[in-house]
């Protein structure tokens, strides 16, 4: 059984919180002691949208966007977050002066896959990757290497929570750092001093919930 979450808001704004369990953790790329979990605040909208006007925030508008592509089940935020850069005068260079918002397929690999209907979207566009949680910076580096793959012109990356400032040299703007959650600890699963303890694995994580073992 899992410990009970802490809620950690926003040192900007209070109303956006983060729930945040205690424990040992295996994600696909590290092991972690806390479990951030972010589920109600990519689905229930008052949350989705107070994320995307702090996401908004911190983005540099001299940064233009086309494009945002959803990761992790992060429509609901990516559709407010289109409007709130929408409504600030964000750099497009779409015909019809709004932004596309789209959530495209995975294959086997990991890698992402956009049918041809949907390649309007991404072709020749500036595109903003927008993801739940990023640990260790992996799962969004292929997630960039594939949408280039289709012509992609990566602008930026978003996310609610990350651990890096910038992977594969795009700056990430995350509404929450590991700052923000006391004693956060991030380690590779070869030298997890969890498991050298001898602590069990409380769940397997990821961005969208946790299985406990």
């Amino acid at each position: 059984m899992l410990k009970p979450y802490v809620k950690i808001p926003s040192p900007t704004d209070p109303n956006v919180q983060l729930k945040v369990i205690d424990g040992h953790f295996a994600a696909s790329h590290a092991h972690l002691n806390h479990y951030i979990d972010i589920t109600t605040m990519k689905s229930r909208s008052n949350e989705a949208h107070g994320v995307a006007e702090l996401v908004a925030r911190r983005f540099s508008y001299g940064t233009p966007v086309d494009t945002i592509v959803c990761l992790d089940g992060m429509e609901v935020v990516g559709a407010y977050l289109a409007d709130e850069l929408t409504k600030a005068g964000i750099l497009s260079t779409n015909a019809h002066k709004t932004l596309y918002v789209i959530s495209p397929e995975h294959n086997s690999q990991g890698q992402i896959l956009v049918r041809d209907n949907i390649q309007l979207a991404v072709r020749g566009k500036n595109v903003l990757l927008l993801m739940g949680i990023v640990s260790s910076g992996a799962t969004l580096e292929v997630a960039m290497q594939s949408l280039k793959y289709y012509g992609a012109i990566i602008s930026g990356a978003a996310c609610i929570f990350s651990v890096p400032d910038a992977a594969a040299g795009v700056e990430i703007v995350a509404a929450f750092h590991p700052e923000d959650v006391p004693d956060y600890q991030f380690y590779a699963p070869h030298n997890c001093p969890l498991c050298k303890a001898g602590v069990r694995i409380d769940a397997l994580v990821n961005s969208y919930g946790y299985s406990e073992l």
